[in-house]
């Protein structure tokens, strides 16, 4: 059970890594007041209410196109072991000596069952009830 839980643990860890640095554009495209199109891959498709041509009267672009980017970090802090100081190396010890008293498991030495003897029955319940095993 334990060795499940640290296979979690770093999977999660992993990808919580991962994620971190991990960059994306989000696209939406607009017309008028309403969501039309939201694109995470690529750029999003424009609704039929483009103005390209040319017309003989101009008219306001009623569609409008939003770009989110989510920047993902770039390097990732490392510590060397040169920061850790006496204190520190102290609390470390005695919390991973106490981590691991947590799950040492001890065999019991006392073994009851070993001379137990039956108890004395001054009755014979079978003979007494009738009732035998066939």
């Amino acid at each position: 059970m334990k060795h499940f839980f640290i296979k979690i643990s770093s999977i999660a860890l992993a990808f919580l890594v991962l994620f971190s640095t991990f960059s994306f554009t989000v696209d939406k495209h607009y017309c008028g007041d309403f969501l039309v199109d939201v694109s995470f891959i690529g750029e999003t498709e424009g609704c039929a209410m483009n103005m390209d041509t040319v017309a003989f009267t101009k008219k306001k672009n009623c569609c409008k196109d939003e770009v989110q980017k989510f920047e993902g970090q770039d390097e990732l802090q490392t510590n060397k072991i040169e920061s850790i100081t006496f204190e520190n190396e102290q609390f470390l010890t005695a919390y991973f000596i106490s981590y691991k008293k947590l799950f040492l498991e001890t065999k019991s030495k006392n073994n009851f069952y070993k001379d137990f003897s039956p108890p004395n029955i001054r009755l014979d319940y079978q003979v007494l009830y009738q009732t035998f095993l066939i």
